[in-house]
């Protein structure tokens, strides 16, 4: 998958509950300073602009610090913006020696102790700290915005927000956003029952500083010695490729249909390898990817897994084989596996 260093990388979220049982526990996601209090509708949204804006045009640098599941990993970010040119620089402090470098939609990720340098494109799915990965009305359909006060974050002041969702297929997270800047410093996946699945947040980080983009550029063009992977994405239609979802699931659109590798060709390589169809759907804040590829019985086994957040099933449909991953509890998988077709 393309790009998914802070969130996708040790998971994503969910947990499933019934309708009675979640509206009996929403009670206790409140926030321990205090009770929710309502704002108005344009007072959110302005706010979630805010948040929404300056992931992409602040700069900024700092520690980001991801647990879930009993897991933790920890990198160095810097973000920078010179008008419509967007840089960023993610350098892994855990495990195997691994950066990234992005310019606009274009990604490397380099593994220096192996030599290996991978170029993709950056899908349609938001990092920490950007929020959206749909529209913004949509997220109001499916989510509540309430305001929980204020706390600081990383030496920051912050003011603090729910996203409560008003059905059972997706989570609730807490937002702390900069009051300056409007830059997202924390975010919480919440269960049901209030546990903290997943926490993405800054322990430090500085806002506002002076744009270094040749810090990005130029190991970009310093691949020589290094083998180089390409995964170049086709864009298409999930129906266009012969599929389609006989029932929409509740609140999600399709926001990207694309045919892409998940092993990438190598630039000496006279064959691609087998084209893998993937589809990401939104509900504005979370999301859920699908990949279809056809069915190995010597690599594929049918399952299912959480870790911290991130839920996954893994199911053949006739000779393919479908790997459904998101940001959702496993009953909604299970909707979008359902619903899944083969048209030809």
């Amino acid at each position: 998958m393309a790009h998914q260093p802070l969130r996708g990388s040790i998971g994503r979220r969910w947990f499933a509950a019934s309708v009675t049982a979640a509206a009996a526990l929403w009670p206790l996601l409140g926030h321990a300073g205090g009770a929710s209090a309502a704002a108005s509708g344009t007072d959110m949204r302005g706010w979630l602009q805010r948040i929404h804006n300056a992931a992409s045009q602040r700069n900024y640098q700092g520690t980001l610090v991801v647990s879930a599941g009993g897991s933790m990993s920890s990198s160095r970010l810097a973000h920078y913006c010179e008008g419509s040119q967007f840089y960023e620089r993610i350098e892994m402090l855990d495990g195997k020696a691994r950066s990234i470098y992005r310019h606009n939609e274009e990604v490397l990720t380099v593994w220096p102790g192996a030599r290996l340098v991978r170029v993709e494109q950056r899908d349609a799915v938001a990092l920490f700290p950007a929020v959206l990965s749909g529209s913004e009305e949509q997220l109001f359909d499916r989510y509540d915005m309430l305001a929980e006060g204020s706390e600081r974050v990383a030496g920051h002041d912050a003011t603090v927000f729910l996203l409560r969702p008003r059905d059972t297929d997706r989570f609730a997270q807490r937002l702390w956003a900069d009051q300056g800047s409007g830059l997202l410093l924390r975010a919480d996946v919440l269960a049901p029952d209030g546990r903290v699945l997943e926490t993405a947040a800054f322990t430090d980080v500085t806002i506002g500083i002076k744009a270094q983009p040749e810090t990005v550029l130029a190991p970009m063009k310093k691949l020589d010695g290094y083998r180089v992977l390409r995964s170049v994405p086709q864009h298409t239609g999930l129906e266009a490729e012969g599929w389609r979802l006989k029932v929409p699931v509740a609140g999600f659109r399709q926001i990207s249909c694309v045919k892409r590798s998940l092993e990438a060709a190598d630039d000496s390589q006279r064959a691609p390898p087998d084209a893998v169809l993937q589809t990401i759907f939104s509900d504005g804040l979370t999301h859920v990817s699908v990949f279809i590829e056809p069915f190995r019985a010597d690599r594929h086994r049918a399952g299912s897994g959480a870790l911290g957040a991130t839920h996954t099933l893994m199911q053949s449909i006739g000779s393919h084989w479908v790997t459904l991953m998101g940001d959702v509890p496993m009953a909604t998988l299970k909707q979008f596996a359902a619903a899944l077709e083969r048209l030809r």
